[in-house]
């Protein structure tokens, strides 16, 4: 059996992105942030040892919104009240728009590895093993997460890898994001016990 490496050598960010998305009839919306991802997602992002959540939206009022709820957590009375979190909430960025996160996060004049998922098969899959692998050896990767009815074609123009979707044995795909970002984060940098 492989040996796996004791820690993480690359870094990896994490992306909710609410615009570009689709609605359930395919048309392309800004969809609307919600505190259980904002609170879910920083927490599994912590877990995992994410460099950086961002929340990508380019609405003014969605983007007050994050705001106050990290500000709370970050120096209001939730800062003081559970440490935890407020650890966890110190890895939130909030940001316009996808074209703004990738000037952000270029490292040194390198794009990281653009990664996206989708509850759809697409080709330029690669496997969870893979992935994790390129991981484990160093790679920076951005994984990007739609809201709604997941990201919009135009989002994923720039994308270099789709991961599978995640499914059971049954034909129902509608996990909610915050549980898809735990599931995906788990199997790209969770202990392999």
């Amino acid at each position: 059996m492989e040996q796996e490496p004791q820690g993480v050598a690359g870094r990896v960010d994490v992306a909710l992105i609410h615009y570009p998305v689709y609605n359930k009839n395919q048309e392309i919306i800004g969809s609307a942030v919600t505190n259980l991802d904002i609170h879910d997602i920083a927490r599994a992002s912590r877990t995992f040892g994410v460099s950086s959540f961002y929340i990508v939206t380019p609405y003014r009022d969605q983007q007050k919104l994050v705001g106050e709820i990290v500000g709370h957590w970050q120096d209001g009375y939730g800062a003081t009240y559970n440490r935890d979190r407020k650890e966890a909430m110190a890895s939130v960025r909030i940001i316009d728009d996808l074209q703004s996160l990738y000037g952000l996060i270029a490292d040194e004049g390198r794009r990281p590895l653009v990664v996206a998922t989708s509850a759809r098969t697409h080709d330029r899959t690669v496997s969870y093993r893979d992935m994790r692998s390129r991981i484990f050896q160093g790679a920076h990767v951005l994984l990007l997460f739609g809201t709604a009815w997941g990201l919009a074609q135009e989002a994923l123009t720039r994308v270099d890898a789709m991961l599978p979707p995640i499914s059971g044995y049954e034909n129902y795909r509608h996990l909610s994001v915050r549980s898809a970002v735990s599931i995906v984060l788990d199997r790209l940098l969770g202990r392999d016990e």
